[in-house]
């Protein structure tokens, strides 16, 4: 268990990184034809080898639950994982709301009610969207769960290489009822298993395969805007599609690979980081705000993005670990 522990901690970290990345570059994007195409290009690739940090973190999920041997009780489920993670977003979007109605000119409380009464059926802010389409898996979970305990390899393997396949279709957009969110995004949650119990595929496969799947999303969402002459990203982008789950795929290998080549003292740090990701996952924004809303890009993105990146994670890691400092306001931050 330490092994694997210790192999989660490391892609909890780079995972909670690169959703920072995303959001930090967020306002490169529209500035297609306004600002200097190597800017625009390199912002652009940042985000294209970015866009694996959702799937990861249900791999994850999956890897955790679905290995899990313990008998499933339904009451410990529910207020222990989906109980956990339901409070902490309802209070998170109550509070992003208000936020959605600041602007440097001011508190617009109408934009701030209008957010709020949208929260049934649309996030409050931009990154906690992730929590429509992740709550819902848990659901899930009991189903995958007494499959994988229930059927062989080959069995396993034949699911997951049907969701693939299924990831395949909606990149091209042959779309069907396949298509729903929930079918898309809980093969995650199997694949993650299979990565991480079954080996499957190996990192043998999934290093040139992964490579050739990030490369080609960054060449065809740049050829695609160069041609429209806007921002295009089709499906390249999506979560849902095969090129990010073979990307998410490798990312999840490297990590088994790269956590016996960590120091003791390296390892120690990702842990501690570790444990606050999901809160660098919910307050990164409250610290991004002023610097999208002033537009402190004062510089080339090359720099301004890992400059960013690090001044606001470590701004959300440690306000994370101040609210679980105390027993008041720790289950904010599960």
């Amino acid at each position: 268990m330490r092994e694997k522990v210790r192999f989660f901690d490391v892609l909890r970290c780079v995972a909670a990184v690169a959703v920072v990345v995303i959001h930090v570059l967020g306002p490169y994007r529209d500035q297609f034809g306004v600002m200097p195409d190597s800017g625009w290009i390199t912002a652009t690739t940042f985000n294209s080898f970015s866009r694996w940090a959702v799937p990861v973190f249900i791999m994850i999920t999956g890897a955790l639950m679905l290995t899990d041997s313990r008998p499933f009780e339904l009451g410990y489920y529910v207020r222990r994982r989906l109980g956990k993670v339901l409070v902490p977003f309802l209070i998170w979007s109550v509070f992003y709301a208000w936020l959605s109605g600041l602007t440097p000119a001011g508190f617009d409380g109408d934009v701030a009610l209008e957010t709020l009464k949208a929260l049934p059926l649309h996030e409050t802010y931009y990154h906690l969207g992730f929590f429509y389409y992740f709550i819902p898996l848990y659901f899930v979970v009991p189903l995958l769960r007494y499959f994988v305990q229930h059927y062989d390899r080959q069995a396993i393997l034949a699911l997951a290489s049907v969701w693939l396949l299924l990831t395949t279709l909606f990149l091209f957009k042959i779309d069907g009822p396949w298509s729903h969110e929930l079918v898309l995004y809980s093969g995650y949650l199997l694949f993650g298993y299979c990565v991480f119990q079954l080996r499957w595929p190996s990192l043998k496969w999934l290093l040139p395969l992964g490579t050739a799947a990030l490369l080609l999303t960054d060449v065809m969402v740049l050829s695609n805007s160069f041609a429209a002459g806007e921002y295009q990203v089709g499906r390249w982008m999506s979560y849902k599609t095969l090129n990010t789950a073979l990307i998410a795929a490798m990312v999840f290998a490297l990590g088994r690979y790269a956590v016996d080549r960590i120091s003791e003292g390296g390892l120690a740090k990702l842990a501690f980081m570790s444990r606050y990701s999901l809160g660098i996952y919910l307050l990164h924004p409250i610290f991004l705000w002023p610097v999208r809303a002033y537009d402190w890009y004062f510089l080339s993105p090359i720099l301004m993005i890992p400059f960013w990146t690090v001044i606001i994670t470590a701004l959300a890691l440690t306000a994370s670990w101040l609210l679980a400092r105390s027993p008041r306001t720790a289950w904010l931050v599960p």
